[in-house]
């Protein structure tokens, strides 16, 4: 079986390492690296679920442009190139979404909105696959739901101390600090940590 090459457009690291672990390195060359243009911003007035699909088509858009740059340059283009985008729902507002935290004051507003209640995290997964000089597209949007216990004074002092809400959406990560205070309650972990399950599973069939 002749090598793939996989690039991951993505700078979450949470992402990288969980996927590194999935694949063959015998097999498939794996790279990943943020988008280099500037990230569109959720969309007020829509569902959240919406703009996970809008911000994600840019982010396909942007990553078409960029391949093509690499190709006049005469770099070495890849076989797949996967993207996603995660947001996570105000259980208060199904219209307003809740990205990363800017600093550790917003991350607390966040965790403060959360605290106590159920929410939906929202992640999108795009698949562009090369196809000469084209590349197929394969998307989805999907959801889970996670419940976060009632957080004591010393509990968000402690999750803000940690710092593990830097880069996460809605300001914590399952998989780390907060994995021991909240639950996965319909929906994947994979979709949490921002894979829409359905595209992974299908470029795992590719590779």
């Amino acid at each position: 079986m002749s090598r793939c090459k996989l690039h991951l457009a993505s700078a979450s690291s949470r992402r990288y390492e969980w996927l590194k672990t999935r694949i063959d390195a015998e097999f498939v060359d794996f790279s990943a690296a943020g988008l280099r243009s500037e990230e569109e911003l959720p969309q007020s007035g829509l569902d959240v679920r919406t703009q996970v699909q809008k911000i994600l088509a840019s982010k396909v858009e942007a990553a078409k442009i960029e391949m093509a740059i690499q190709e006049i340059g005469e770099i070495e283009i890849p076989d797949f190139v996967l993207l996603a985008d995660t947001l996570v729902e105000d259980p208060d507002d199904l219209q307003q979404s809740l990205g990363q935290p800017s600093d550790r004051a917003s991350a607390a507003g966040m965790l403060m909105r959360l605290s106590g209640r159920r929410h939906n995290v929202w992640s999108g997964t795009s698949l562009l696959i090369r196809k000469g000089n084209s590349w197929e597209e394969k998307s989805s949007v999907e959801h889970a739901t996670v419940e976060i216990n009632h957080l004591t004074d010393n509990q968000f002092g402690d999750l803000l101390d940690s710092k593990s809400w830097l880069g996460k959406a809605g300001a914590y990560d399952l998989a780390g600090e907060m994995g021991d205070y909240a639950s996965l309650i319909h929906g994947s972990e994979e979709c949490v940590l921002g894979f829409a399950p359905s595209i992974i599973e299908e470029l795992l069939q590719l590779l």
